[in-house]
């Protein structure tokens, strides 16, 4: 069955990540809906560094649907509307308490599921000027922190939204699926998924 995919965006999402999760998500064969969780209703709109991203939908119009993953890409202003909006943080609660994976990257490990203490116990990342949001004990320097106890995937930012999603793709259905996607992109062979791939040889 076709894994089916929920990528929030609003105003001041981080673009790179967006666009990154939506693709690879994609090139995995994964039904991917783009959702707006603007509080205005708006489908299109600016994102952090003002390129012109367009959701599918409205967070209200797929509420109900279920998905496999919610992957919340960053970007201040995006995340800070993801933190506000009742509706997507009660999915979100719902998403995890049904046991599903859940991807944040960014300012939305702290400004999300740390503000609203998600996943109080999980280890996680996100991008480093938000340390100090999430306790000592619980943060992890890594580009990506998988939580395996928890289903969290969580990661830094822009430059670390590949391996991210990825990471998504071998929790959903394995390296090899992961290494199909990522050989034909010609990624970093030193990225552990290649472990599929013609560099374990």
């Amino acid at each position: 069955m076709t894994k089916k995919i929920l990528v929030p965006i609003a105003p001041g999402t981080e673009e790179m990540e967006a666009i990154t999760i939506i693709d690879i998500m994609v090139r995995a064969g994964f039904n991917v809906t783009v959702a707006s969780a603007a509080f205005d209703g708006a489908l299109t709109m600016k994102a952090s560094r003002g390129v012109t991203l367009t959701a599918d939908c409205r967070l209200v119009d797929v509420a109900d649907e279920e998905f496999d993953v919610i992957a919340l890409p960053g970007g201040v202003g995006g995340a800070e509307t993801f933190r506000d909006s009742t509706l997507l943080v009660e999915m979100v609660r719902q998403h995890q308490y049904d046991g599903k994976l859940v991807g944040a990257i960014c300012a939305a490990p702290a400004l999300v599921l740390q503000h609203h203490q998600l996943y109080p116990n999980a280890l996680m990342t996100g991008h480093p000027s938000f340390q100090s949001h999430i306790p000592e004990n619980r943060w992890r320097s890594k580009r990506v922190t998988i939580d395996i106890n928890h289903n969290l995937i969580t990661s830094q930012g822009p430059g670390t939204a590949l391996e991210f999603a990825i990471e998504i793709i071998i929790a959903l259905c394995g390296k090899e699926k992961a290494w199909q996607v990522a050989e034909p992109m010609i990624t970093n062979p030193t990225l552990h998924y290649y472990k599929m791939g013609k560099y374990d040889e």
